[in-house]
C-alpha cells in the first residue's frame, strides 16, 4: 500500500529565521493522522537562515538523525561540545538517550542551511548520549540508493534500531528499487525534481509512506534528490515511549 503526501498538505511553519516543514505531530503542531510512521517519531524539512541558531534544548531516549541538504550544518551539545561543520551530503547522529541538550546552527554567515532531521525511537532505554557524524559526497550517492545510517555501523553511522537511512540523486531516466521485508515500511521524501513511487508521479516536497509491499520502485523523471527511511512497523517503545505510541 502506497499513501502519497503531497507538499501542499504538509505542515509548514516560519519563524523568521527559520522555515520548517513537519511531516508529523511535533512541538505545537499536532496531526493524529500523521504522529509517526513505525519505529519513525519526527520527519522535519528545515531551513536555517545565514548565523541562525536553534538554542540548546532537550531530548531522551531519541536516535536525532540529520541529513544536510544543503549549506553548512553546525552542532553543539552538553555532552561532546562542538562537531562539524558538516557540509551537504553529510549525516550525522546523536543518541540522546539518558539525556541531553543539543542545538543546531547554520555555520556560514552567508549561505542559508537547509537539513532533514529524523527521529528514530531505539530500541534500549537510557543509552550513553553520543554523536557520530560522516560525510558522503554527491558521488557517492549518484544514480543509487545509497545507505547513510543503520544499525550494522561500520562504513554507514549506527543507529540504535533496526532502522535505515538511504539518499540518492538520481539523473532523469533512471530506475532503481529498495526492498522491503516483512512488517516494514518505508518513508520516501522528494527533495528536488520530479519522480515515479512506484505507479504515481510525484514533485518536489511530496513523500509516500509505503507499507505491505515487497518493494519500492522509484523512476526520476528529471534529475531529482530522494531520501529514504526504511523502518520496523511492529517495534517495542522503551523509555519515555514505553505505552505511548
Amino acid at each position: 500500500m502506497m499513501l502519497i503526501r503531497r507538499d501542499r498538505d504538509i505542515h509548514d511553519t516560519e519563524g523568521g529565521w527559520f522555515r520548517a516543514r513537519w511531516h508529523f505531530s511535533f512541538d505545537r503542531y499536532r496531526d493524529p493522522d500523521n504522529d509517526g510512521f513505525g519505529a519513525m517519531r519526527v520527519f522535519n524539512d528545515d531551513r536555517l537562515v545565514p548565523g541562525a541558531v536553534w538554542p540548546l534544548h532537550p531530548h531522551r531516549d531519541v536516535e536525532g538523525l540529520t541529513y544536510v541538504v544543503e549549506g553548512t550544518f553546525g552542532h553543539e551539545d552538553n555532552v561532546g561540545g562542538s562537531f562539524g561543520p558538516l557540509p551537504a551530503g553529510s549525516v550525522q547522529r546523536m543518541t540522546l538517550g539518558s539525556g541531553a541538550l543539543h542545538s543546531e546552527l547554520n555555520a556560514s554567515q552567508d549561505e542559508p542551511m537547509r537539513f532533514i532531521q529524523i527521529w528514530i525511537l531505539p530500541d534500549t532505554a537510557g543509552l550513553q548520549p553520543e554523536v557520530e557524524q560522516r560525510v558522503f559526497t554527491r558521488h557517492d550517492r549518484t544514480n543509487r540508493l545509497l545507505k547513510v545510517i543503520g544499525p550494522e555501523g561500520g562504513d554507514v553511522v549506527t543507529v540504535h534500531q533496526d532502522a535505515s537511512v538511504h539518499v540518492g540523486a538520481l539523473e532523469s531516466g533512471t530506475e532503481l528499487t529498495h526492498p522491503l521485508g516483512n512488517d516494514r515500511g518505508a518513508y520516501v521524501y522528494l527533495i528536488e525534481g520530479a519522480a515515479d513511487f512506484g505507479e504515481e508521479p510525484v514533485a518536489r516536497g511530496d513523500a509516500a509512506k509505503i507499507t505491505d509491499e515487497r518493494e519500492v520502485r522509484i523512476r526520476a523523471r528529471v534529475d531529482s534528490e530522494l531520501i529514504l527511511v526504511d523502518v520496523p512497523m511492529r517495534f517495542k517503545p522503551v523509555g519515555i515511549w514505553a505505552g505511548r505510541i
